[in-house]
């Protein structure tokens, strides 16, 4: 058990969206450059980014040793290793900025990731996994869960060595992503037993905890179920990393029982 469940929250559209969101404790604040309805242009994403503070290239942090070849190899070890330099970079800004992306020329995600100024990337497309390390940045790679797939099938279609995250979502709709609609949570608790990951898919302050106590994740990532109306809520962000940190010290109170 990891102990503290990192929060990303996706889909901010506003100076006011990242600050709120800042102030209510998320790790991670996700800005949408792929095709959907939350998206931004790179100047707004800048002005995002600048509301936070320096990017995470102005700061020192501790530098992790790189693996071994054979954890390179290994699912757990790698993710384990990615989720190490994640932690590495929180201990010095926090929260970080996650620029989206699904189905963009590589070179283009570069430069809108250059010009906003993010500090990650998230690959929500098709992309592959020898994609990720024509990124600049260190990048979160999704998979999509369909509802067909068993228990075990997810780290079938993840490889080591190329993101230094992963994390799993709905296979809904056309936005890849921020559907607002839920997987098997039992598949992603067979992933997360092995390896360090964020869930995402539909969820919501009402269901965030329960997400939490059943599958065990790295870290959680929500867009829709923190709107309203179609825009941030600042009620439903707080609420949803409320529901979160309430799910993670029952956790810890079960484990130390």
């Amino acid at each position: 058990m990891n102990g503290v469940t990192r929060v990303k929250i996706c889909g901010m559209r506003t100076p006011e969206d990242v600050l709120v969101a800042a102030e209510a404790g998320a790790d991670f604040v996700g800005l949408n450059f792929a095709s959907s309805k939350r998206r931004i242009d790179a100047a707004t994403g800048r002005a995002l980014v600048d509301a936070l503070g320096s990017p995470l290239a102005a700061h020192e942090f501790e530098e992790v040793a790189p693996p071994s070849a054979e954890a390179r190899a290994d699912l757990t070890a790698w993710f384990q290793y990615g989720a190490s330099v994640l932690d590495a970079y929180l201990a010095v800004k926090r929260p970080l900025t996650v620029g989206i992306f699904a189905d963009q020329p590589i070179e283009e995600v570069n430069a809108i990731a250059a010009e906003a100024g993010v500090d990650l990337v998230q690959l929500s497309g098709d992309e592959t996994w020898e994609d990720c390390l024509r990124v600049d940045r260190p990048v979160i790679q999704v998979v999509h869960v369909s509802p067909l797939d068993a228990p075990a099938d997810a780290l079938e279609f993840v490889q080591p060595g190329f993101a230094l995250a992963l994390m799993l979502d709905s296979a809904h709709g056309p936005y890849r992503g921020g559907s607002g609609v839920t997987f098997d949570w039992s598949v992603a608790r067979e992933t997360a037993e092995r390896v360090p990951m964020f869930l995402a898919g539909g969820l919501t302050p009402e269901n965030v905890g329960d997400a939490v106590r059943t599958v065990r994740p790295w870290g959680v990532d929500v867009a829709s179920g923190t709107e309203t109306d179609g825009q941030k809520d600042p009620a439903r962000v707080r609420a949803f990393i409320e529901a979160v940190r309430t799910a993670d010290a029952a956790i810890a109170a079960e484990e130390d029982a």
